[in-house]
């Protein structure tokens, strides 16, 4: 979901492993396509296009300013296209309880670029903004709130599961020491008391050291993972028979959530091994489509550099 610039036109918007996408996905005419994580419209444009002319193809974003690239979008879709806003657990699981099928759907998570390229959203510790992180602005709670309210086992907990951050007991001590007399209010002041906390070396080190932090806010403020475990069983209950799933995650804790639920609906007889014969019957109902994940050729590593940490999973729906 993250393009090299700020997308002006769903036509600007440069979508991550576009090519793959299309391929593991192999849109027909006729069918109904689902974006769950619209954003700018990158992904969507093209699988409009395999449409070609006949079928549907359901938007969603939890992000309010995705409707004005949605409006864009429809007007030059040439299908039937359809954008409902809110988490995409919610609406997936919306859908499916009201028995609405699918015949692809996608899933790019993390942050968008209509995010990230604009500052006031306080996604970026590149420049200084609110602490906010929300992808819906109107849901609770921000990045402030979490910084100045949590306590401190609280925030080195995220930080380390979250960010994966080797220094997140010293930074949890320093945020809550800072915050005693001066409540956290910009994204600069958190990443100046990060630089702080960390020794020397480490804010030198290979990436940004507010970094793993961010990262650790915005899923823990946007509840992203929890989102990403409910919305994969609500997608499979949405697909038709020979129905494709793609997810394209950016960090490993996003990869490990889809690997192990395709791996798991991919098993089929849950029975323990010295069981002579299947009491349980239970039968696959996704098979992999890539043996490992899809990453990132040169070629767009060098048009895109955003694209770097992508990683690409993609299985089909069992017949029957």
């Amino acid at each position: 979901m993250l393009p090299n610039v700020l997308p002006h036109t769903e036509a600007d918007h440069v979508p991550v492993l576009a090519a793959r996408v299309r391929e593991l996905l192999a849109v027909r005419p006729g069918e109904t396509v689902v974006d769950a994580t619209f954003g700018a419209g990158g992904h969507a444009r093209l699988l409009a296009e395999d449409l070609a002319g006949r079928g549907k193809l359901v938007a969603i974003d939890r992000d309010p300013t995705a409707r004005s690239f949605f409006d864009r979008f429809r007007a030059n879709a040439g299908v039937d296209v359809r954008f409902l806003r809110g988490d995409f657990a919610v609406v997936l699981g919306q859908l499916a309880a009201n028995d609405v099928g699918a015949d692809a759907i996608l899933l790019d998570l993390g942050i968008s670029s209509m995010q990230i390229d604009r500052p006031e959203r306080g996604f970026s510790y590149a420049t200084d903004a609110p602490l906010d992180m929300r992808m819906d602005p109107s849901s609770e709670p921000t990045a402030a709130a979490i910084v100045n309210t949590w306590d401190e086992r609280e925030l080195a907990t995220i930080f380390r599961r979250y960010g994966e951050e080797r220094y997140a007991g010293p930074i949890a001590r320093a945020i809550v020491r800072q915050r005693g007399t001066t409540p956290f209010t910009r994204t600069s002041e958190l990443v100046d008391a990060i630089k702080l906390a960390i020794p020397t070396p480490a804010r030198f080190g290979e990436g940004h050291p507010a970094k793993r932090v961010f990262q650790a806010l915005r899923i823990a403020v946007n509840d992203e993972l929890a989102s990403l475990e409910a919305a994969l069983p609500a997608a499979l209950a949405m697909l038709r028979p020979g129905g494709r799933l793609a997810v394209i995650s950016f960090h490993s804790l996003e990869d490990r959530i889809v690997k192990r639920f395709v791996a798991e609906q991919a098993k089929g007889c849950t029975c323990p091994p010295d069981f002579p014969v299947c009491v349980c019957g239970k039968q696959p109902t996704l098979r992999s489509l890539t043996r490992k994940p899809v990453r990132p050729d040169r070629a767009e590593l060098d048009a895109n550099p955003r694209a770097a940490s992508a990683r690409l999973r993609a299985a089909v729906k069992a017949d029957g």
